[in-house]
């Protein structure tokens, strides 16, 4: 049976990947439109290099996490540690979701509140595939094959 939660999810997960990839290339205004802060459009504007390790490092991350949902769908070869990766992946997108909708309320800082709540409704939305994916994976990630 394919595993349609985990693939949307690896797919929607490498569409932000490839979103912060966008940020680096075409540089402050697509930091200032994606919510990044103004702190990090000006960093970009001055040629600073921070904003893209940073930018990279994120992309980076979020493509490993792409192959992790790929792997536990059984699309590509098991990667290790799969099912230990999924159950973390998991964690911090719902983690990340709930946190924002806190920050939103209490501390928003230099992003908007408008930012911090589409941004973890995405990370619900994308915890909850991951979630229901792992689960229906979970018999597949054997305890000898994580």
């Amino acid at each position: 049976m394919t595993n349609l939660s985990l693939l949307a999810g690896a797919a929607l997960t490498a569409v932000a990947a490839l979103l912060h990839v966008g940020c680096i290339v075409f540089g402050a205004s697509w930091y200032r439109f994606f919510g990044a802060g103004e702190h990090m459009a000006r960093m970009a504007e001055a040629g600073r290099l921070a904003p893209a390790l940073i930018t990279a490092g994120i992309a980076t991350v979020l493509m490993a996490w792409s192959l992790y949902a790929l792997s536990g769908a059984g699309v590509i070869a098991r990667l290790p540690l799969v099912r230990t990766a999924l159950c973390a992946i998991t964690a911090v997108y719902l983690l990340r979701g709930v946190a924002g909708f806190v920050l939103a309320a209490v501390a928003p800082g230099e992003r908007s509140v408008a930012f911090w709540c589409w941004s973890s409704a995405i990370c619900l939305g994308l915890g909850a595939l991951y979630l229901l994916g792992t689960r229906q994976a979970w018999s597949q990630l054997s305890a000898g094959a994580t």
